[in-house]
C-alpha cells in the first residue's frame, strides 16, 4: 500500500521546464545552501568581532572564517572515495537485481559545468521495469520517532527534514533533465529516501513527491509496481545514464 501526498506529473515528479532552473530549485542545490550557510556563520563572526574590537578587525574575521571552512570542507573530501553504512546497506540490497533485469548505478555524481564537478549525489540511481529511480540512502538517531503531517511534511523526531525531502527531488528532477535531453523523450526519474535507524510506521509514503519508507524495504518498493519499462529501454536508459550522470568517485 503506498500513501500518496502532494500530486505531480508523471511518477510525482511535479510539472516543471525542464529546460529552467527556478528560485526555488537554485536555494535547493546542495552548494548553494552550504555557501549560505557558510556567509551567515561568517556573518555572525564579523559582528562579534566587530562589536568587541572595530569593523575592520570584524570584516578581516568574516573573510578568515569563509575561507578556513572552505579549507576544511576541501580536506574532509581529499580522503577518496567514501560511502556511509547505509549507502552500503541500500546496495547489498540492490545486489542481484541485474540477474532480474534490473541496471544499478551507485553513487553518481550531478554534474554543473564543463568539468562535470558537482556537489550533488544520487547515492544510488535505479533502472528497472517498474521505471527510474534515484534512492538517498540516510541514517537517523533511531531514538526519535518518524512522521508526517498531513502527508507533505516530514519529522524526524522535533527536526523538519523540508530540506532533505527537497534536495532528493532536486536530485531526481536534475537526473530526468539530463536524461531527456540524451534520450529526446521524457524520462521521469522517482525520488525517494530510505531510512535506517528509527522505526518508520508505513510501507510507502509520498511526501511532498518524494517516497519514503524503511531502507531495509528498498529492494520490496523498487519491485512492488506496476511495469513500465521493456528490457530494451531499461538498457538504453542505463547506458544513457552512465553517460550523463559520472561517478562520483571516477
Amino acid at each position: 500500500m503506498t500513501d500518496r501526498g502532494e500530486t505531480g506529473d508523471a511518477r510525482g515528479q511535479p510539472p516543471e521546464d525542464r529546460g529552467s532552473l527556478d528560485f526555488r530549485e537554485i536555494l535547493a542545490r546542495p552548494d548553494v545552501r552550504r555557501w549560505l550557510l557558510r556567509v551567515a556563520f561568517a556573518a555572525v563572526v564579523g559582528v562579534l568581532f566587530a562589536i568587541v574590537f572595530d569593523p575592520r578587525v570584524g570584516l578581516t574575521a568574516a573573510v578568515i572564517a569563509v575561507i578556513a571552512d572552505t579549507i576544511r570542507k576541501a580536506r574532509a573530501g581529499d580522503g577518496g572515495p567514501r560511502t556511509s553504512a547505509a549507502e552500503r546497506k541500500t546496495a547489498k540490497q540492490l545486489d542481484g537485481l541485474d540477474k532480474k533485469g534490473w541496471r544499478v548505478l551507485h553513487a553518481r555524481s550531478i554534474p554543473r559545468d564543463d568539468d562535470g564537478v558537482s556537489d550533488g549525489q544520487i547515492d544510488h540511481l535505479v533502472i528497472g521495469p517498474t521505471g527510474v529511480f534515484a534512492i538517498d540512502s540516510e541514517s537517523w538517531d533511531k531514538r526519535l520517532p518518524v512522521r508526517t503531517l498531513s502527508h507533505t511534511r516530514l519529522f524526524h523526531g522535533p527536526f523538519e527534514k523540508k530540506d532533505r525531502l527537497d534536495e532528493a527531488r532536486w536530485e531526481a528532477n536534475q537526473a530526468s533533465r539530463l536524461l531527456s535531453l540524451a534520450l529526446g523523450q521524457e524520462i521521469p526519474v522517482q525520488p525517494s529516501v530510505a531510512i535506517y535507524g528509527p522505526s518508520v510506521p508505513w510501507r510507502v509514503m509520498t511526501v511532498r513527491n518524494v517516497d519514503v519508507y524503511s531502507g531495509g524495504k528498498a529492494k520490496t518498493y523498487l519491485r512492488k509496481r506496476p511495469k513500465v519499462l521493456t528490457d530494451e529501454e531499461v538498457a538504453r536508459i542505463a547506458d544513457a545514464a552512465s553517460k550523463v550522470l559520472p561517478s562520483k568517485f571516477g
